[in-house]
């Protein structure tokens, strides 16, 4: 049973499938009412939709723009939403620029190995493809490697040829991409806390360091819903959330054909979840 609230999906704007046209179909499609895309470092895809929803003038859904952060701490990697941003801040757009560019320089670095590795050569048309993408990443270049017959499946060309290549900083700290929100005016929201889709679940020590170090960045919410989190798993973190003062927020992480999480899903166990348990929608509505 899907929700009638998804604060977290991604489009083509970063490394979903749908684009933001065809996303906004398929959340109306879908019955959700209460949506927010939030693609990883650009918000290229959440303008183009406002200007969308604003243009169709329709009542029956309620677009909160959005965006996803790459960020890390000295308590690991994560990443924070932004929600509610004004998009003409100055600090907000140089963040912006700032992961841009070096999500560019990675992508560089990482098809610089596969060339010398590999063999795996792009022509001109398929790297201007790729550069028209703000947020390419994996998934982009693993889409490449099937097309080229490299390999037949898109983890198998992340595991065994694009994850072989030297790590590269493509993260801001945690506290830079909170400030840049609290500037625009936006509601800084700790994206997946015990670990996003394929990651491991991190311990409640790491857990518990990692919101300590948050929430003295400015932190003002947390993903406590989230589409590969358990019942239990939701109410721990709802507990917390709100022992610790933070808003409710919840997301499915949908990635199109990408990643196998329908629009909609806020937990594993295919419960309901009603506007009220999101706090956050109230604090975005002020």
């Amino acid at each position: 049973m899907g929700s009638k609230i998804d604060l977290h999906m991604h489009s083509t704007a970063s490394d979903g499938t749908d684009s933001p046209v065809l996303l906004l179909e398929n959340v109306k499609n879908s019955g959700i009412r209460f949506f927010s895309l939030t693609d990883h470092d650009t918000i290229g895809g959440a303008l183009l939709i406002e200007h969308l929803v604003w243009e169709q003038e329709d009542s029956s859904i309620i677009f909160i723009p959005g965006v996803e952060f790459s960020c890390i701490t000295e308590g690991g990697k994560c990443h924070i939403l932004g929600y509610d941003y004004d998009s003409s801040c100055r600090t907000f757009l140089e963040t912006l620029e700032e992961v841009e560019d070096l999500r560019a320089e990675k992508l560089e670095r990482r098809l610089a190995f596969l060339k010398k590795e590999y063999g795996f050569r792009l022509t001109d048309e398929e790297l201007e493809q790729l550069h028209s993408i703000p947020s390419a990443g994996k998934p982009h270049i693993a889409n490449l490697m099937i097309e080229k017959g490299f390999t037949n499946t898109r983890q198998d060309a992340i595991d065994n040829f694009i994850n072989k290549a030297p790590s590269f900083r493509t993260r801001i700290p945690a506290e830079e991409a909170v400030s840049a929100i609290l500037a625009a005016g936006g509601i800084p929201v700790w994206a997946h806390p015990l670990g996003g889709e394929g990651e491991r679940r991190i311990t409640e020590e790491e857990f518990r360091r990692q919101l300590d170090i948050l929430k003295g960045a400015g932190l003002q919410g947390m993903e406590c819903f989230y589409s590969r989190y358990s019942s239990e798993e939701c109410g721990f973190l709802q507990s917390t959330a709100a022992e610790q003062g933070l808003l409710i927020s919840g997301g499915s992480d949908y990635h199109g054909s990408n990643k196998d999480i329908p629009l909609g899903t806020l937990n594993s166990d295919n419960v309901e979840i009603v506007p009220e348990q999101l706090t956050v929608l109230e604090a975005l509505s002020e």
